[in-house]
């Protein structure tokens, strides 16, 4: 199971659609709360349909689910929408749609596309690949290693899945405007 992350950043449509084509993109999940941007209106969700849909790529929202807003991170993806938001992602992905999820953000450690959504589709096993705005790409264990050292190290007696735990922690305070 390997689902791709991107985020739309400041990209003209087409170079958004052609980093999708090049990564083998055949369905982008949007997982924005709010699925519009005022400054980049080519982003809005019925806009942003039609673009992907004339360059044969599917359009799917899933920013009720697995948008982020509200509750904290990790009470968000305990509840019962995001849990079935997740097993439709793994579903498709498993049926062979090469997946994509979309949020605003340019890079990865920046949005919740990472901190909420890949961490935990990381858990259930599947690989993660970030598509960055250069086109290239980033591995989601390589943005989880720039998050622990952005954790500065840890307990002793802690195993990797504490570290991160805390490190993803941290990162969704600095989000939301905490401290880090």
């Amino acid at each position: 199971m390997t689902i791709r992350t991107i985020g739309h950043s400041t990209h003209p449509i087409e170079r958004f659609v052609e980093l999708l084509k090049a990564a083998g993109v055949a369905l982008l999940v949007d997982v924005r709360s709010t699925p519009y941007s005022r400054r980049h209106p080519q982003f809005g969700k019925e806009r942003l349909a039609r673009s992907l849909e004339a360059a044969g790529i599917g359009y799917a929202w899933e920013g009720a689910a697995l948008g982020g807003k509200g509750a904290g991170y990790n009470e968000a993806a305990a509840g019962p929408a995001f849990q079935e938001a997740m097993s439709r992602l793994i579903a498709r992905d498993a049926a062979g749609t090469a997946v994509c999820l979309m949020c605003a953000e340019k890079e990865p450690l920046e949005c919740h596309r990472t901190v909420l959504v890949s961490r935990r589709l990381a858990e259930r096993g599947a690989e993660i690949t970030h598509l960055l705005a250069d086109g290239g790409t980033r591995d989601h264990r390589t943005v989880e290693e720039t998050l622990l050292a952005k954790l500065g190290g840890g307990d002793l007696f802690e195993d990797r899945a504490q570290l991160l735990a805390r490190a993803y922690d941290a990162r969704e305070r600095a989000m939301k405007g905490g401290a880090a």
